[in-house]
């Protein structure tokens, strides 16, 4: 591993800016990266050599004709694989989308290509992000850089590993129900899920689409800020987009970065915490909540007495949506197609192409989802899911009218080992107890490194109200500051 890979997205972009190195020169140091450590890590399900190269000496050609420059320009990024990308494959990490090559990009891979951030390739992930570990992908789960016999989280554990690897300082994720925040809580990153509408779902395949966000992976605070900024704002593509400025997230790091917390009020939530969690988790927890009080922070406990029921309510209207997103992969227009030799009805290739197609994971939502959406059953269980939701809301709410932010653990578990809950659903799905409140509500939450337990890394959940996403940055940059930086001890099988 070369310095030009160390550096944060920050310090990478003001060298390529002063001339210190060129863009080309930094994206061959991890494209090196990718060929020394991926074949362990698996984070990547595409790397785009020749198209990293092109983007790098397009921004040193900027920088060499006196072209003003974006504050990212020249810094590699990874890209989940579930954001469509033009003439590049976009599988969603599942065997039906193999071999699609979109003919446009999504809002958010435009946006990054416009600010001269080089994209590397695409990262693996759970099937339709339907997954807590990346381990329901079709092509293998990726692993965790701090040990590669565990997770990386999901479903966006190939962009988690790649900047825990050392392999892209920034990256993007999405977030449905935890599947930024997560992920960079077991791999020792900063990963933030934007207050929903804030960054545009154009070009995004769907899985949930009244929760589905993209949001950014770095190894600070201020980089998770940088790329915020790049891919936040209106988008008249997306009837879900929020009209109005971006949050003033990278101002707001470089506040917090001082690390001075007096007169913030921080909420600890009750419900987010106790029994079922690991002892070391809530050891870290309680430690993380006493440098915050030491930083000036106003520490209170606050109650939000409906969050017990959020995974419940989410596993219902998520699948909900699923069922009726990935209705459109049928086999017929684009994709893969099996059956299709004359002899089967169109019903039969649809049929079949699903069943070859689709995951066992991605196959029991739709069923759940179907379920839930059926005559007789509607109001019972997708409209009783819905009515928990606003209660969810307004359990924000009213937490908000006490307090600046809430906090809690970003995941009641450390990594756990790969294949170890892969065979029991529920204990799957209790890896996003934490994080599945903000995903209801469409409120703002960033994790960011708070320590180890039993040697692996540990987050800190940061919760703000919504479109006030920079109090999330705010305090999260102060308590990076404050504590020891994750370092990772030894990527298993690759030197460091």
């Amino acid at each position: 591993m070369t310095d030009l890979t160390r550096r944060t997205a920050a310090e990478t972009a003001a060298a390529v800016a002063s001339g210190e190195v060129s863009a080309v020169e930094v994206a061959q140091a991890h494209l090196d990266r990718i060929a020394e450590v991926d074949g362990q890590v698996h984070a990547f399900l595409h790397v785009d050599t020749d198209g990293a190269l092109a983007a790098a000496k397009a921004v040193d050609e900027k920088i060499a004709a006196g072209e003003e420059l974006s504050p990212l320009a020249g810094v590699p990024l990874a890209m989940k694989d579930v954001v469509v990308t033009k003439g590049l494959p976009t599988t969603a990490g599942s065997k039906i989308h193999e071999g699609w090559r979109p003919p446009y990009d999504a809002t958010i891979t435009r946006r990054i290509k416009d600010a001269g951030i080089v994209m590397l390739g695409k990262t693996n992930m759970d099937e339709f992000a339907m997954g807590s570990s990346t381990e329901n992908s079709a092509y293998g789960p990726s692993h965790n850089p701090w040990d590669l016999g565990r997770i990386p989280g999901g479903s966006s554990g190939g962009s988690s590993a790649a900047v825990a690897a050392f392999e892209a300082p920034l990256s993007i994720g999405t977030d449905t129900g935890g599947s930024v925040r997560q992920p960079a809580a077991v791999t020792g990153i900063v990963g933030h899920k934007p207050t929903y509408g804030a960054v545009s779902r154009n070009g995004l395949i769907a899985f949930s689409s009244s929760l589905d966000q993209a949001g950014p992976f770095g190894r600070t605070v201020l980089d998770a800020a940088l790329l915020h900024e790049v891919i936040a704002g209106h988008d008249p593509a997306d009837s879900t987009s929020i009209r109005g400025p971006v949050a003033p997230v990278v101002a707001a790091a470089r506040e917090g970065a001082r690390g001075d917390l007096t007169g913030v009020r921080i909420g600890v939530v009750r419900e987010l915490g106790g029994e079922g969690y690991q002892p070391g988790v809530l050891a870290s927890f309680e430690a993380a909540v006493e440098t915050l009080r030491g930083l000036g922070a106003d520490i209170r406990e606050v109650s939000c007495p409906h969050f017990g029921y959020a995974l419940a309510a989410y596993y219902l209207i998520a699948p909900s949506e699923a069922s009726s997103n990935l209705a459109r992969f049928d086999g017929v227009r684009y994709g893969l197609r099996v059956g299709d030799d004359g002899v089967n009805s169109l019903e039969d290739v649809m049929s079949l192409t699903r069943e070859a197609g689709f995951g066992a994971e991605v196959k029991r939502r739709i069923m759940i989802g179907t379920y839930a959406l059926s005559s007789g059953y509607y109001e019972a269980y997708y409209g009783q899911a819905q009515k928990v939701r606003t209660l969810i809301s307004r359990d924000f709410a009213a937490a908000f009218e006490q307090v600046d932010v809430l906090v809690s653990p970003s995941s009641p578990f450390v990594a756990f080992g790969i294949g170890e809950r892969i065979d029991d659903p529920m204990a799957m799905y209790i890896n996003d107890l934490c994080t599945l409140p903000a995903s209801l509500a469409g409120t703002p939450a960033i994790s960011v490194p708070s320590g180890l337990s039993e040697g692996l890394p540990v987050g800190l959940q940061i919760m703000a109200p919504a479109l006030a996403d920079e109090r999330c940055y705010r305090v999260g940059a102060a308590f990076e500051a404050a504590v020891e930086p994750l370092v990772v001890p030894r990527l298993v099988g690759v030197t460091r």
